[in-house]
């Protein structure tokens, strides 16, 4: 693909995902990141807390289904992980049902070390039924055209 596969869809968002938070997806989470923060597990505690009920670590919605970007196929090699802004507005609490998509809003070219590389910026947002933001993130992918990964 070439800048200018990308360029086309700029400013393209999926459709809105439904996601419904689990109480167990909370508390796999925090195990797989090594987190014991008794709010992530423990549900007398967290019933204590001003939350109320389990809350999601912070990092969680990167599990949340963001849907399909109309028309844009990314390529599998050539991939690297640039990276990653969260902008946090509400908590994410055990229950919610929240609502994830994403954007491609920025590309641009630039020439490496390895060569020739694009830069792709995608906008992810999470709303709650209300419609009102919980989350954003910003994440950089840097994609070498030629195929090249991580050396």
């Amino acid at each position: 693909m070439e800048l200018a596969d990308f360029e086309r869809l700029l400013g393209v968002w999926s459709k809105p995902v439904k996601n419904e938070v689990e109480k167990g997806a909370i508390r796999k989470f925090a195990d797989a990141i090594g987190d014991p923060n008794p709010l992530y597990h423990d549900e007398e505690r967290a019933a204590q807390s001003r939350f109320g009920r389990l809350v999601a670590p912070p990092t969680f919605s990167r599990t949340f289904d963001y849907g399909v970007i109309p028309g844009l196929e990314m390529p599998t090699e050539g991939l690297i992980h640039g990276e990653m802004f969260y902008t946090y507005y509400k908590p994410i609490l055990a229950g919610d049902v929240l609502y994830a998509s994403f954007a491609l809003t920025d590309a641009k070219e630039r020439a490496g070390k390895l060569g020739r590389m694009i830069l792709l910026v995608f906008t992810y947002k999470v709303e709650n039924e209300a419609g009102e933001l919980v989350q954003e993130a910003k994440s950089t992918v840097i994609y070498r055209p030629e195929g090249g990964g991580a050396q």
